[in-house]
Order: C-alpha cells, then sequence, then structure tokens
C-alpha cells in the first residue's frame, strides 16, 4: 500500500516485456545480459520496494520470465500491439487501484518513480500520470487508474497504439524528473546495450 498526504493506494507494478525488439534482431530485451545479470532483473530489483505487487507482460519466452516468481501475462489484443497492449492486460486482471508500468531495458529507473507520479495523479486528479524530463516525454513510465481498462481496450480496438496519442485523450499529466534524467535511459539495439555496459565500467 502506497501512502500519500490524501488517502492510500493499491498499486501494481508492470513490467512491459512483450515486444517483438525489431532493433535487436528479435533478441528479448528484458532477458539481455547486462553487468552480469538479465536487463529485467535489475527493472524488478528496482520496482518491487515502490509496489504492492508486481506482474510482468510477456508474448514469448514465458517460462524464462515465470522463473522470477511473478504472474506473466500476455496481451489480450493480438498482434504485437505496443506497450499499450500489456497495460490493457494488466489492468483488466490486477484488482489494485493503479497499475504503474516501466519497461524491461531501463535498469535505472527512479527509486522515487511511483511515489512522485502518485502525488502528481492525485493532486490533478488525474487518470493517469507518466514521467517526463527537459528533453522529452517517457510513456512507458506512468501509472493508469484500473478503471480506465474499458477506454484502453475501446482504443486498442479502434487501432489506436501510441500511448502519447491516449494520454492526450485522457489529459493525463506530465511528471517532471530533470534531475534524474539518466534513470530513463533504455535499450533499443544491441549496440546501445554495449554502449550502456561500457558507460557503467568507465564511471565505475
Amino acid at each position: 500500500m502506497i501512502h500519500t498526504p490524501m488517502r492510500e493506494f493499491y498499486v501494481a507494478g508492470l513490467v512491459l516485456a512483450g515486444g517483438q525488439a525489431r532493433r535487436m534482431g528479435g533478441a528479448d530485451k528484458g532477458l539481455q545480459p547486462f553487468r552480469g545479470r538479465a536487463l529485467i532483473e535489475w527493472v524488478l530489483e528496482r520496482l518491487e520496494p515502490q509496489v504492492d505487487e508486481i506482474v510482468i507482460n510477456a508474448n514469448q519466452n514465458l517460462e524464462r520470465y515465470l522463473a522470477y516468481g511473478y504472474p506473466v501475462l500476455r496481451d489480450r489484443i493480438s498482434g504485437f500491439a505496443g506497450p499499450l497492449a500489456g497495460l490493457h492486460a494488466a489492468l483488466a486482471q490486477t484488482r489494485c487501484d493503479l497499475v504503474v508500468t516501466v519497461p524491461c531495458d531501463s535498469p535505472f529507473l527512479p527509486a522515487d518513480l511511483v511515489r512522485r507520479l502518485l502525488l502528481e495523479l492525485q493532486a490533478r486528479d488525474a487518470p493517469a500520470a507518466f514521467a517526463k524530463t527537459a528533453s522529452r516525454s517517457h510513456p512507458v513510465f506512468a501509472a493508469c487508474r484500473t478503471s480506465l481498462v474499458d477506454q484502453l481496450g475501446r482504443f486498442l480496438e479502434s487501432g489506436g497504439r501510441k500511448a502519447d496519442e491516449w494520454y492526450a485523450m485522457l489529459e493525463a499529466v506530465g511528471v517532471g524528473f530533470d534531475d534524474q534524467e539518466q534513470a530513463f535511459r533504455n535499450v533499443n539495439t544491441l549496440e546501445e546495450l554495449r554502449e550502456l555496459e561500457q558507460d557503467w565500467r568507465v564511471r565505475g
């Protein structure tokens, strides 16, 4: 249970690992090694203390993801419909008040991500909140009320796929994380993964 100044929320943390990773040649991003562990292991370690429960969204390598000890949800919308399809699956299943999404390829996500998203969502009485920095928005780092499940389902069934477009329809709020811009660094190619590993070695 997450405590905010006005109320308490039960929060499910959703790790998004359901994509096809085309830019990585089809390699499953969440299972790629980084600093001796799979990328998703770093994400789980950062997210777990911030939420009441964790679920993983995956559409391949299900047994390997199940080995981490958390429920694994497949998309309910066919055709690898993107991160919103993973969110939809979690909203449809969880009994929590909110679902907070993070990608499987951002090992340094903020340790205070959930609390800051929830504080702004509550203060603005918003249906959803997403992270942003000075340079860009980060729509896969977001908190969404579970009551949005039917609305999201209709958006996906109509062919909608872009999180930014859906958030604009909802009038979701952006939450600034300018103080932690590097925490949102993610991996889209094997080359980027090698660069991230090298950067860590230099800094270490």
